[in-house]
């Protein structure tokens, strides 16, 4: 065997090191020349591109994150790739989530060549995947997300665009028919992209008429829960309903009484081809983007009829918690559409994955008439206190025992957690003490009409 510094590559790598002591020029130019790594990106397919530094204070909150996914971030390059709009308008959502899932490996591919270039330069760098797979052991766990790196927030940090009501970043040109990537790397850039200069969006409020469950509100506000559970319906969330409907079933009738031969065939078709998307009706709908834009400026009502109706007026299944405010509003807006009732997907396995989840799966609808302050009171495997107010269908959150409770919860963390995974009767766990309610108890049920499951 060869002795360590009779190898030949370590006796390379060290005439290598030598030499640059002696004669110190790098390949590496730092920081990047900003117009050369434009450039680059451009000419591997990318439609648009911007560049963030790490110590940006608009991404300060995704500052933690990005580090620990890479340690060594400098900077990042943020770039977008357009879809063809008129495959994510088309009501066949196959078509749709083809061009969903194509766009999104050529992200990733050209992601990897830019980092495979980075890397021959000398500069080290990670491309975060545009989607799944993703972290997904860390579903429902408190404090950590599926996504290594949230790429919405650093694509409009990077003067890519601005958020939409509906959430997803519009584009100055393309409109919201894109997708975005990330690279993080370990060198520094000269000069921060160009803030963008205007708000491509637009009040048009179609992305609102277009959604089958509600999920935004004209308002402004964001239904989570009501979007995750019907467009997601084949990811994460769903599959687990899925795979515990295969559980529970008895018998090939009892399974099909609970799934049926048409969402049988759907989750075979995402777990085999990739998830598919149910609904992304929002970007489907929304006419924002100079590319996009002149077919709604000149005439609305056909643009409408083209683009928004086929979408309203399809008849297709609509999964939606029991008792959310999506059900009423399906039911409402959308009668030709069948309406499945399905378990809630969010449910926490944390007490503190309940305090943080509060916010995504309140049902202001259902709080109506509702004003009362809660205090909660765990002990057990995790000790915490926190506030939660209902008032005007407006749910406040806030750490530590705040102001005069109308109603006091006192309980076991991991039986409250049981209950609220329909493990745990709560009837017994009153009578056991396990569960202690100090008020009307009237208003601990009130409480649950909030957050539906």
């Amino acid at each position: 065997m060869t002795k360590f510094d009779d190898h030949p590559t370590v006796k390379l790598l060290r005439s290598q090191q030598k030499s640059q002591e002696q004669n110190p020029t790098s390949t590496i130019s730092s920081p990047i020349d900003r117009d050369w790594l434009r450039t680059f990106c451009l000419d591997l397919g990318v439609d648009d591109v911007g560049f963030v530094s790490i110590n940006q204070p608009e991404i300060a909150d995704q500052r933690t994150k990005l580090l620990q996914a890479f340690p060594q971030t400098k900077s990042l390059i943020s770039f977008v790739c357009r879809m063809n709009r008129d495959n994510v308008r088309n009501p066949a959502r196959s078509v749709a989530n083809v061009e969903f899932h194509h766009t999104g490996e050529e992200i990733n591919e050209i992601a990897r060549k830019i980092v495979r270039e980075l890397e021959d330069r000398g500069i080290r760098a990670i491309n975060p995947a545009m989607g799944f797979p993703m972290e997904a052991q860390d579903f429902l766990n408190v404090g950590k997300n599926v996504w290594v790196v949230s790429h919405k927030p650093i694509a409009v940090a990077a003067g890519l665009g601005h958020m939409g009501i509906h959430r997803n970043v519009i584009h100055p040109k393309f409109g919201n028919f894109i997708l975005l990537g990330t690279v993080l790397m370990d060198a520094e850039v000269t000069g921060y992209d160009r803030p963008i200069d205007y708000n491509p969006c637009v009040e048009c409020k179609l992305c609102v008429a277009a959604c089958p469950v509600g999920a935004i509100g004209s308002d402004g506000n964001f239904n989570f829960s009501a979007c995750y559970t019907h467009n997601y319906r084949e990811f994460l969330g769903g599959f687990t309903d899925w795979a515990k409907n295969v559980a529970e079933s008895k018998t090939a009738k009892d399974y099909d009484r609970k799934v049926g031969e048409a969402d049988s065939a759907a989750m075979w078709q995402s777990l085999s081809f990739g998830a598919n998307y149910k609904a992304a009706y929002c970007l489907a709908a929304c006419p924002a983007g100079e590319d996009v834009m002149a077919p709604f400026l000149h005439n609305r009502k056909e643009f409408i009829q083209e683009v928004v109706k086929p979408l309203q007026d399809k008849v297709e299944t609509v999964y939606v918690v029991p008792g959310s405010d999506a059900e009423a509003h399906a039911a409402k807006r959308f009668p030709h559409k069948q309406i499945k009732l399905v378990r809630n997907s969010l449910t926490p396995i944390s007490i503190a994955g309940f305090r943080n989840g509060v916010s995504l799966t309140f049902q202001p609808n259902q709080a109506k008439g509702l004003n009362a302050t809660y205090h909660f009171l765990f002990t057990g495997q995790e000790f915490s206190q926190f506030t939660i107010k209902i008032s005007n269908q407006v749910c406040e959150v806030q750490d530590g025992l705040v102001g005069k409770p109308d109603l006091i919860v006192k309980a076991d963390s991991k039986t409250w957690i049981a209950f609220l995974r329909k493990y745990q009767n709560i009837v017994l766990a009153i009578l056991t003490r396990k569960i202690r309610i100090k008020g009307d108890i009237r208003l601990l049920l009130k409480f649950g009409k909030c957050f539906p499951s």
